[in-house]
């Protein structure tokens, strides 16, 4: 049997901007891409802590060491500049390696997105 598990979450970031006028996907500091283990054009869930929206998109690569967190094209309606997102990825696996699985979660620091070390 296969199953669907959290991979990848950026626990609580807080938006930078919103640009509507662009064709879609949440840019990501290419850093917390990295900690999390979220590549670019990676399928992602969002929810918004604020208003309890929720919507997939994908991730594409901010600035390195930015901090931007940035939701584009339909989504930029969802959020606004300051709410505070989590933002999940999923794999599928099988259900005996789902067991020993252990996904990648980072709390980066919300009023600057920059990793907590």
């Amino acid at each position: 049997m296969i199953i669907e598990v959290l991979k990848s979450k950026i626990h609580r970031v807080s938006v930078t901007d919103a640009n509507l006028n662009y064709v879609g996907s949440i840019t990501i500091d290419e850093d917390l891409m990295d900690a999390a283990n979220i590549i670019e054009f990676e399928k992602v869930s969002v929810v918004n802590n604020n208003n309890g929206e929720r919507f997939e998109t994908y991730v594409i690569k901010g600035e390195r060491g930015s901090g931007v967190i940035c939701t584009n094209g339909a989504a930029a309606r969802k959020v606004q500049p300051g709410d505070i997102l989590i933002i999940m990825s999923f794999a599928q696996m099988d259900f005996e390696e789902a067991k020993k699985f252990k996904p990648t979660i980072i709390h980066p620091d919300t009023k600057t997105n920059l990793l907590v070390k």
